[in-house]
C-alpha cells in the first residue's frame, strides 16, 4: 500500500459516523449489512449514511452489492490487512520481540482455529 492510499483510508475513518459504520459492517462479515439497517442502527438519516458509505467505498474499505431492492455492504478484509501491514511494515527495527505484544493482541480475534469453529 502506498502512503496516498493509506491517507485515503485514514481520511475515510477519521469521521465518527464512518468509523462506527465500518466497525458495524466488519462485525457482520461475511454476510454484510443492508444500507438501511446500518443507518437505522447508527440512527443516521439514510441519505447522510449513503454519503458516508460512498466515502468508505472510495477508500476501498467496503464494497456494495445489490440484492433485490437492497444494497448490502461488506468489509473488504484485504484492505484491512493492507492498512495493518502498512502501519507495522517497518515496525520494531528488525527486532520482532518488540512487536510480539501487538501480534498477541490481534491473534485471538483473528485466529484461524476460531474461524473453523464459527
Amino acid at each position: 500500500m502506498e502512503s496516498i492510499q493509506a491517507i485515503d483510508v485514514f481520511t475515510a475513518l477519521s469521521q465518527a459516523t464512518r468509523l462506527e459504520a465500518f466497525k458495524l459492517i466488519i462485525t457482520h462479515e461475511p454476510s454484510g449489512m443492508p444500507a438501511g439497517e446500518i443507518a437505522r442502527q447508527l440512527d443516521v438519516p439514510q441519505n447522510t449514511m449513503s454519503t458516508h458509505l460512498a466515502i468508505l467505498t472510495r477508500a476501498g474499505l467496503i464494497e456494495a452489492e445489490r440484492q433485490g431492492r437492497s444494497i448490502v455492504y461488506r468489509a473488504v478484509l484485504e484492505r484491512v490487512r493492507e492498512i495493518a501491514n502498512f502501519l507495522v511494515q517497518d515496525c520494531c527495527g528488525g527486532r520482532p520481540e518488540l512487536c510480539e505484544p501487538l501480534i498477541a493482541d490481534i491473534t485471538p480475534c483473528c485466529s484461524p482455529k476460531e474461524a473453523h469453529h464459527v
